[in-house]
């Protein structure tokens, strides 16, 4: 027998394992790849056998979050499996990983080590080994993002206050912009042809749709605003350069167990001095040639 305070965070365990398990079969349902689809049953029987202990304890039967299932399984399908099980198995890891909740559990259920054990070291092991298509093209995707942030944002920033007109901007920044979109792209995939990488293509497409992506995201605002507010659209795509990066490094440090911080800081600091100094250069290339949009 357990009392009501333990009971209650019991079920809110046991609702969290048949929700996970329900969230890695829907998620198995159309992966095409037979060793990733068994990855994914095998810890769906894992979470399974978890309920089953912490269902002994509270004696009912609990229903998986519907609202979670529809979420997770919606982000695997949009930002990829690997993302969307990390960040799940995190925020349930944490919670059980709080002191005062450990204790509580460690000192009346005596599984709970090891259902502790199987969800820090059995489930993250095989969650490691997982081989998302997406995530080996993460390289390719990089490339092509830090790229647009440092030139293109460079590139409009110099643009800003050398022609003051958001309609002049934006015709030199989409003709700055595809120009650059297809170079990466033809870069990339001469590169890694001459490494001897069978999939060249498909790296230049991952780099040539990351950089076409932001340099449209970035340009929306000259885009968008009427044409004297070149200020407002600065201070906009630079706040959009900052979110970019924050939401991409957050993506790539849950996918790949990286350094939040360290990357973010790393990407922020070179596009934001890239696009000052391009910013004082339009200043100074206007002044000196005396030209006068």
């Amino acid at each position: 027998m357990i009392d009501n305070k333990l009971r209650n965070i019991v079920e809110h365990l046991q609702m969290g394992e048949i929700t996970e398990r329900q969230i890695y079969l829907n998620i198995a349902k159309y992966i095409k790849d037979d060793k990733n689809r068994s990855i994914l049953l095998n810890i769906a029987d894992e979470e399974q056998k978890h309920y089953d202990i912490w269902k002994r304890y509270t004696k009912v039967e609990v229903k998986p979050s519907k609202l979670k299932v529809f979420y997770y399984t919606c982000i695997a399908k949009i930002l990829g499996y690997t993302f969307a099980i990390k960040q799940m198995e995190r925020r349930l890891n944490a919670y059980q990983l709080n002191e005062e909740i450990g204790n509580i559990l460690a000192n009346e259920i005596p599984e709970t080590i090891d259902i502790l054990n199987d969800e820090l070291v059995h489930e993250q092991e095989l969650i490691s080994i997982l081989d998302e298509e997406r995530l080996q093209y993460v390289g390719s995707i990089v490339l092509g993002l830090n790229d647009a942030l440092v030139e293109f944002t460079g590139s409009l920033a110099g643009y800003t206050y050398a022609m003051q007109s958001n309609r002049l901007i934006s015709l030199a920044g989409l003709i700055t912009g595809i120009s650059a979109t297809l170079s990466m792209a033809s870069s990339e995939f001469l590169s890694s042809r001459s490494e001897g990488d069978k999939n060249a293509g498909r790296s230049a497409t991952y780099t040539g749709i990351a950089y076409l992506i932001t340099v449209i995201i970035l340009i929306l605002p000259y885009l968008l605003l009427p044409e004297k507010m070149y200020s407002s659209a600065l201070i906009i795509m630079l706040t959009l350069v900052v979110g970019i990066i924050a939401a991409f490094n957050y993506y790539i440090s849950i996918a790949k167990d990286l350094s939040f911080k360290k990357r973010f800081g790393e990407m922020a600091g070179i596009s934001l001095s890239v696009a000052a100094l391009s910013f004082v250069i339009g200043l100074l290339v206007k002044k000196f040639l005396g030209i006068d949009i």
